[in-house]
């Protein structure tokens, strides 16, 4: 069997920092195409303006990966189901839920791949820290994910826009963290969003979430961070405190510190070839879940206008 023909759709920020490397560094796929009106030529690579395009006129791939905004993420995944492709959907995988469970239930009929990509998950120090947890008494947990949405987001509009999750964005990386670690599920119990005056999405949110066993869960997101930037989890437990810092990459415990290599994007793609190898899918949609219980259930403040 050869490489995996893959086409990127959406040629942004994270598609080409991230994604095109990853992809280049795996031999299990190539890059056969790039779908994005007026995207940079890269030699080798077909360049088409649509998906349709693409199907109509261009090469043949097996799996498309999307990285779009959410708010299109749905017709051009279910597109390329129904043309018989694989499919990748950057996080989160839809603006809602529902969606997302008809993308899975089209992808199982068509016996396709259908991957719900949480790139936070792959981070060096999440599955220690998860089989770290696994019999200690969780106490306390507490999430700080803080950052300057004009460092790490300028100029992108479609965040701010109803099912762009504005803050929840980078908050939903946190989310997905630590439903991976925690051995318990877990659900909301109040939420105040922040939202300025001239947006539709919030740009900071303080939530508390309770476990199945009654332990006390707090998040704490906001987009105004200036100076250091935050995105920490901390576990107390009957062993000792755990800490996950800069995004997951590294892990503290009671009496050591690892830092790891940079490996979630290669992860992500380690995992996806072998779902389309293997002909399953992977859609956990609990992070996505759990902020739109935060849209649900959360009350709504609104703070000043916020301007790019």
């Amino acid at each position: 069997m050869g490489p995996i023909r893959v086409a990127v759709v959406g040629m942004g920020k994270i598609a080409c920092d991230q994604h095109l490397p990853a992809i280049a560094g795996n031999a299990a796929f190539r890059l056969t195409a790039v779908v994005s009106p007026g995207a940079p030529g890269i030699e080798g690579v077909a360049c088409c303006e649509s998906l349709e395009a693409l199907f109509r006129d261009g090469p043949a791939v097996d799996a498309v990966v999307i990285c779009t905004p959410p708010q299109v993420r749905y017709e051009l995944a279910r597109e390329a189901l129904v043309q018989g492709v694989h499919v990748f959907l950057e996080k989160p995988p839809g603006a809602t839920l529902a969606e997302v469970a008809a993308l899975e239930e089209q992808a199982s009929a068509n016996g396709l791949t259908l991957f719900a990509g949480w790139h936070s998950r792959y981070a060096a120090g999440v599955e220690p820290a998860r089989a770290w947890l696994a019999d200690r008494r969780i106490d306390n947990v507490s999430i700080s994910w803080r950052e300057n949405v004009r460092v790490w987001h300028p100029g992108q509009a479609w965040i701010w826009e109803p099912g762009g999750l504005g803050v929840f964005d980078p908050g939903i990386n946190a989310l997905s963290i630590v439903t991976r670690i925690l051995p318990r599920a877990f659900f909301l119990r109040s939420a105040v969003l922040s939202t300025p005056v001239n947006r539709a999405a919030p740009i900071a949110a303080k939530m508390r979430f309770n476990d199945t066993a009654g332990v006390e869960i707090s998040m704490d997101l906001d987009w105004r961070q200036t100076g250091p930037q935050s995105w920490d989890i901390v576990v107390e437990t009957d062993a000792g405190r755990l800490k996950l810092t800069k995004g997951g990459a590294v892990l503290e415990l009671p009496s050591s510190i690892e830092h790891g290599e940079d490996g979630e994007y290669p992860g992500l793609y380690a995992r996806f070839a072998t779902l389309i190898h293997s002909g399953c899918s992977d859609v956990d949609t609990t992070p996505l879940r759990l902020v739109a219980d935060a849209f649900l259930r959360g009350h709504r403040e609104t703070v000043e206008a916020f301007d790019d």
